[in-house]
C-alpha cells in the first residue's frame, strides 16, 4: 500500500467508525418524528458543506446531466433516507441485529458487483477479506428475534448500504468528494420534508429538546458532514470495492459506544467478532500482501525478492 491508498483506508475507516458511534445518537431520538430529524441532519450539514464544496461547483454541476441527476436523487433515496427508514421498519418486528447482520453482508455483495457492473472479475483476495468481515460482523451483533416482516425489511436496509457506494461510483469522479457529500445531503434534505410532510401533516417538524439537538448536531456535523466526506474520499483512492470492507467497523463501534449510554455490552463474542473483522479488513485491502512482500516473504512461508517498483502496485 502506498500512501494514497494508506490514506484512502484511513479515510474509510474513521467514516465507518462514526457511523457505528451514531447509532448511540439514534437512541436519543426515539420519540422525535424520523423525517423531520432526517431533514434537520441533512439540511444543517448541507449548509455547513456549501462553503466547502470548491472551485467551479456550479460549473460541474451544470455539466452532469439528467441521467446524472437522477442518479444522485436515487442515491440520496436509497442509501440515505430509504437506508434509516428500513432499518427503523425492521426493528418494529426484528430485534436490531438482525438488520446489523444483513448490513453487514454489505461488503460481500459489493465486491461481487461492482466488478460484475465494470465487466471484470471479482478480486479473490477482496471477496474473501469480505466474507470475514460479514463472519465478523455476524458474531459482533448475533442473531435475534425476528418475523418475515423484519426480514424483507432488513433487505432493504441491505440494498440501501451497497446503493450508498455502488451508485456513488459514476459521479464520484466528475463531483468530487465535497460537492457530492453537499449534493447528496441537499437532495435527502427535500426528500425527508417531503416524506414528512405526506406521513406526518402539520407534526413532521417539532422543536427538539436540548437532548435531541445535542444528538442532531452529533448526526450532522460528526457523522454526515466529516463521515460522509471521510467515506468518499476514501472510495476515491482505494475504490468501492476495498472501501466498503470497512463498513464491517459500523457494528465494531456500535458495540464499542453501547455501553456509554447503557444500551449494550461489550463482552467475548464483540471481542471475537471485531477480531475477524479486522483480519478481513486487513486481508482484503492488501495489508497482508504488502507485509509479506516487505519481508522478502510469501504468504505460505518461501523467502522471494520483491523489486521495490513492484511494491508501489500493492
Amino acid at each position: 500500500m502506498n500512501a494514497t491508498t494508506t490514506r484512502g483506508a484511513l479515510f474509510a475507516a474513521l467514516a465507518c467508525v462514526l457511523v457505528g458511534g451514531s447509532f448511540t445518537a439514534n437512541s436519543l431520538l426515539g420519540d422525535y418524528p424520523y423525517a423531520g430529524g432526517q431533514f434537520l441532519r441533512y439540511g444543517l450539514a448541507f449548509l455547513l458543506l456549501v462553503p466547502l464544496a470548491g472551485p467551479g461547483a456550479t460549473t460541474r454541476l451544470r455539466a452532469l446531466g439528467a441521467a446524472r441527476w437522477l442518479r444522485l436523487a436515487v442515491l440520496a433515496a436509497v442509501g440515505m433516507v430509504g437506508f434509516n427508514l428500513a432499518v427503523l421498519a425492521a426493528e418494529r418486528t426484528a430485534e436490531p441485529a438482525v438488520p446489523g447482520v444483513f448490513v453487514g453482508c454489505a461488503p460481500v455483495v459489493v465486491a461481487v458487483l461492482v466488478p460484475l457492473l465494470e465487466g471484470r472479475r471479482p478480486q479473490r483476495v477482496v471477496l474473501y477479506g469480505s466474507l470475514f468481515v460479514a463472519v465478523g460482523a455476524f458474531t459482533v451483533q448475533g442473531w435475534g428475534r425476528t418475523d418475515g416482516a423484519g426480514i424483507a425489511f432488513s433487505v432493504c436496509a441491505l440494498i440501501g448500504e451497497v446503493g450508498f457506494a455502488v451508485l456513488a461510483v459514476p459521479v464520484l469522479r466528475p463531483l468530487g468528494p465535497w460537492l457530492l457529500s453537499t449534493v447528496v445531503c441537499g437532495i435527502a434534505a427535500a426528500e425527508s420534508a417531503l416524506i414528512g410532510v405526506l406521513a406526518d401533516g402539520d407534526g413532521w417538524l417539532p422543536r427538539p429538546d436540548a437532548v435531541e439537538i445535542g444528538a442532531l448536531l452529533w448526526q450532522a456535523v460528526v457523522v454526515t458532514v466529516v463521515g460522509f466526506v471521510c467515506w468518499y474520499m476514501g472510495m476515491q483512492r482505494i475504490g468501492a470495492e476495498r472501501a466498503t470492507l470497512f463498513s464491517g467497523l459500523i457494528p465494531v463501534a456500535a458495540a464499542c459506544t453501547a455501553p456509554l449510554v447503557g444500551a449494550g455490552s461489550y463482552g467475548a463474542a464483540q471481542a471475537v467478532g471485531s477480531a475477524l473483522v479486522c483480519a478481513g479488513v486487513a486481508v482484503g485491502s492488501g495489508a497482508v500482501s504488502v507485509w509479506f512482500a516487505r519481508r522478502g516473504r510469501a504468504p505460505g512461508g518461501t523467502r522471494q525478492r520483491v523489486p521495490e517498483r513492484s511494491l508501489e502496485k500493492l
